[in-house]
């Protein structure tokens, strides 16, 4: 009987030993998985600085998230978000819906850049993820979009660059700060917070220089 004991001791030990470790570097293996998936359906190269998945409280941060183009377009920063903070809610999520509760999204800079074959990158990401896939039969596929209740948005920059003509590319300064908008409940609603933050910050908007092939006029400030 205490061989029993020890061994049922011995067992339970070491399940706490693995329930620790994996609580400990629940991040990091999440933080790979998700790099890998980014990979995968981008085809470019992804950096995360912290990725943080709350156990009890259902809150997810990223922070310093960098997408870098691919060869063909120079192999620079695509998109570089200095963080990214998302309150969901859980009984909701248990019901196939996602519903958040806030998001705070920082865009320090996007560079749009046009390669010497007059490809854009965003276009040539736009083709990548609409290429015919086997079917996701994953919970994360089947979820339904059911809003957004407050959303907090940090715009830097945009950059344009021709990797053909360097003298064509140019800067669009936006320089928006905690801009904070109420129940974005779809896609309409989300060009909707694109438009107001566009003439909330055209008088701001300064472009050095930029040209008809990349943005169509540019409202510079005076």
């Amino acid at each position: 009987m205490k061989w029993l004991i020890k061994w049922l001791f011995r067992l339970s030990f070491l399940l706490v030993v693995l329930v620790v470790a994996l609580v400990v570097s629940k991040d990091a293996i999440i933080k790979a998985a998700v790099q890998r998936q980014i990979r995968a359906q981008t085809g470019m190269d992804v950096k995360i600085g912290r990725f943080s998945v709350g156990i009890f409280s259902p809150v997810v941060t990223i922070e310093d998230f960098r997408l870098h183009n691919t060869p063909e377009f120079g192999g620079t920063t695509f998109v570089d978000i200095p963080e990214l903070h998302v309150e969901y809610d859980r009984g909701a999520l248990g019901q196939r819906k996602l519903h958040i509760t806030l998001l705070r999204f920082n865009l320090a800079e996007l560079n749009i850049v046009k390669n010497e074959a007059g490809h854009t990158n965003i276009v040539s990401m736009i083709n990548r993820a609409r290429a015919p896939r086997p079917p996701d039969r994953s919970r994360a596929a089947e979820m339904e979009f059911a809003g957004i209740d407050v959303l907090n948005l940090s715009l830097g920059k945009v950059r344009l660059l021709d990797l053909k003509d360097r003298k064509k590319g140019g800067e669009l300064y936006i320089g928006l700060r905690d801009q904070v908008f109420r129940n974005v409940k779809s896609e309409s609603d989300l060009l909707g917070v694109l438009l107001v933050i566009w003439l909330r910050s055209g008088d701001r908007l300064v472009a050095q220089p930029a040209t008809r092939d990349w943005t169509g006029p540019v409202r510079s400030s005076p």
